[in-house]
């Protein structure tokens, strides 16, 4: 990496899929086509290059998202195989945030599936171009057209075909590919590394040349110079046909789809082609965009060496060996070890140590790293997911990433006072490497809750004590990660008038209490009069508010969906101090929650089961005794596909009793959609004895 590179051959990709649909078994065939590897690794045989932590190894999934370098047609590509489980879905999250473009995997029997939409959205909300990779062609009940229209019909942007496969399941034999209008026939005994171009069967060429007009009239729309030769007849070229398609999805219009058999060596190479192809580079994006510390001025930084540096820490990983990684996109500049650069988020300057190429779990040194480089740092110690870096001369904050908050909360504690500090020491590097990985401390019990999105997320992460930090403990059962809120308006007030430490202290605030508009958790607005409340006490008040609703009045939840305004209260010149009036907001508005009718929320989800036809009364019936409420049945290949919300509370255990339901035969998935008022007849059983009355 030493020496200046040519940026525009770069290309910064994840692979995102719902789970199950072979996207590590992809990476594998990229790896091995690529020279980066000299064997295929099997997902079923825990021996994939991508999947090698201990967790992923045992249940066939991928848990992290995991990093590597390859080389195809003269270009480097970067690669982060993401994982497909939605309780895992904040490592997409933050891979898309860095990414310059995305390969998006279908199953070609499953289709467009509940994880699918998910990262396909979050590949929206970044505007990462993307390609459309349609998998497992060799699959019995496989139909690359359906899934083609289920994108069509799912997705706003127009998704066609740049290719056609010759048979499906067991017939499935080659591709034709439309914009040269070849047959590709795959070699078994070269495990694909090489195929045979053949004469387009009689029977699919009028299918084919029907294919490309749709693909021509679709893609002329974003080059003239295509269009003109198509209005006129002349000689259209691929090159033609394939610098159209770019710009279509360069400019996140246009979605090439291709298909293809992973398992079976077949197609991996057209769709490395594609994301050399059609892909961007760095410097095929607009500037990234940021702002000066202080907030006052909007900054750019385009995709050059020259540049200030500019980067952004997207991930965080202990490492038995080197320590601490912190995974980073480089956006403009160069950066080198033994060298400092800047985060303005927290003001400190951070030494690079090293600078790490990483392969999965492997690694090599680099000297340089610049413009365009995904890389792995060892050296800073205050960096957190999320976290700019830049020139200490030039600083600039980059847009931060969001995180969704736990559902699912387990306590836990050491089995023994010799586990406590190891116990605490991995915590914290487990709560460092993962945002939606929450801890904290009960006060009432003094006991310890660890917070995720789902059972898996948290059985990973309690595995992972046990394994690479060798800590014992003992954990709790799950626990539902409710909320409260209010209902109605009300007005209240909260006086504290008392000696503290031989001096008196007093505060007097009133405040109206309301739920707040669009969902938002928390709005504070001041409306008192000047002569009622100094303005250097407000942000003691707003204070007071926050901390009195990180308690509730039903059962001890936090309180949200609030939004509060100060009408007035009353001071003392010599008596009023910031700590009175904090005391006095968390009073008002712990009586304001008692009057305004407050309610349990609970977290619900969307739940989609996949079950034989013959099962599907026991299945809807199950889910109706659990609370679900049934949104549509559609038939599948066979199989039933149910949806439906239901609360999370009820779905403990849920895995096991399908499988008893359907003999094994049934599958689900399960997301979070929204906090939903807890019935008030559940309620009054659950918190019978904590209800305010």
């Amino acid at each position: 990496m030493s020496g200046r590179k040519d940026i525009s051959r770069i290309r910064n990709i994840g692979i995102m899929a719902h789970i199950d649909a072979g996207k590590t078994t992809t990476t594998e065939r990229v790896l091995f086509y690529t020279g980066k590897t000299h064997r295929i690794g099997e997902v079923d045989d825990g021996a994939a290059t991508m999947d090698w932590m201990a967790q992923e190894k045992e249940r066939g999934i991928t848990i992290t998202s995991a990093a590597t370098t390859c080389y195809w047609k003269d270009c480097e590509i970067n690669i982060i195989d993401t994982p497909g489980h939605v309780d895992f879905t904040i490592e997409v999250e933050r891979s898309l945030r860095v990414l310059d473009g995305a390969v998006a995997l279908f199953c070609a029997v499953g289709g467009v599936e509940p994880q699918s939409e998910t990262v396909w959205l979050q590949a929206d909300k970044y505007k990462v171009p993307r390609i459309a990779y349609i998998n497992k062609l060799d699959r019995v009940g496989a139909d690359y057209h359906r899934i083609i229209k289920q994108l069509n019909e799912k997705f706003i942007v127009k998704c066609l075909p740049i290719q056609i496969p010759n048979g499906q399941g067991d017939a499935f034999k080659g591709t034709i590919d439309l914009i040269d209008m070849t047959y590709r026939v795959y070699d078994e005994a070269s495990l694909g590394a090489k195929d045979v171009d053949d004469v387009i069967p009689d029977d699919l060429r009028d299918k084919a040349a029907e294919a490309r007009e749709d693909l021509l009239d679709a893609v002329s729309d974003f080059d003239d110079d295509l269009l003109d030769k198509v209005l006129h007849d002349k000689e259209i070229k691929p090159a033609d046909i394939n610098r159209a398609i770019r710009k279509g999805v360069l400019a996140c219009k246009f979605v090439p789809v291709i298909g293809g058999s992973s398992l079976k060596n077949r197609g991996v190479q057209k769709l490395l082609d594609a994301i050399v192809d059609f892909l961007p580079a760095p410097d095929d994006l607009p500037p990234v965009t940021g702002i000066t510390p202080d907030g006052k001025k909007q900054l750019q930084r385009r995709p050059d060496p020259d540049e200030p540096v500019a980067a952004m820490a997207f991930k965080i990983a202990s490492d038995p060996h080197a320590g601490k990684l912190t995974y980073v996109r480089i956006y403009s500049g160069p950066i080198k070890p033994s060298t400092y650069v800047l985060n303005p988020n927290s003001g400190i300057k951070e030494r690079i140590a090293r600078i790490l190429r990483m392969h999965s779990n492997k690694r090599a040194d680099v000297k340089v790293a610049s413009a365009g480089d995904i890389v792995a740092i060892i050296g800073f110690r205050k960096t957190t997911t999320g976290d700019s870096l830049c020139s200490v001369k030039h600083p600039i904050i980059l847009d931060v990433m969001g995180f969704p908050e736990p559902v699912i909360s387990v306590a836990i504690e050491p089995k023994s006072k010799a586990d406590q500090d190891k116990l605490d020491e991995a915590l914290l590097k487990l709560e460092e490497e993962d945002p939606t990985f929450k801890v904290k401390m009960n006060e009432d019990t003094g006991q310890t809750i660890i917070s995720g999105m789902g059972e898996l997320h948290l059985e990973i992460l309690v595995d992972r004590m046990i394994r690479e930090f060798r800590v014992q403990a003992n954990v709790g059962k799950p626990q539902v990660a409710y909320k409260e809120t209010i209902t109605v308006p009300v007005e209240s007030e909260g006086k504290f008038e008392r000696q503290m430490g031989g001096k008196n202290q007093f505060g007097h605030v009133r405040m109206r209490v309301e739920p707040s508009e669009n969902g938002r958790p928390f709005a504070f607005e001041n409306s008192s009069p000047r002569d009622t409340i100094p303005r250097e006490f407000i942000p003691a008040v707003e204070r007071g508010v926050k901390q009195s609703m990180t308690n509730g009045v039903i059962a001890g939840y936090p309180l949200t969906g609030m939004r509060v305004t100060v009408l007035g209260g009353s001071y003392h010149d010599a008596d009023s101090t910031e700590l009175a009036y904090e005391i006095a907001a968390s009073l008002a508005l712990e009586d304001a929650a008692k009057k305004a009718r407050p309610v349990v929320l609970e977290p619900v989800m969307d739940v989609e089961v996949v079950c034989p036809e013959t099962y599907m009364g026991s299945v809807v019936g199950d889910l109706n005794q659990r609370r679900g409420k049934i949104h549509g049945m559609v038939p599948r290949n066979n199989m039933q596909i149910i949806t439906a919300t239901v609360p999370l509370g009820e779905m403990f255990g849920y895995a096991t009793a399908l499988r008893n339901l359907t003999q094994g035969r049934g599958v689900y998935t399960m997301q979070f959609a929204k906090y939903a008022p807890l019935p008030k007849d559940v309620s009054d059983k659950m918190f019978a004895n904590l209800m305010y009355s």
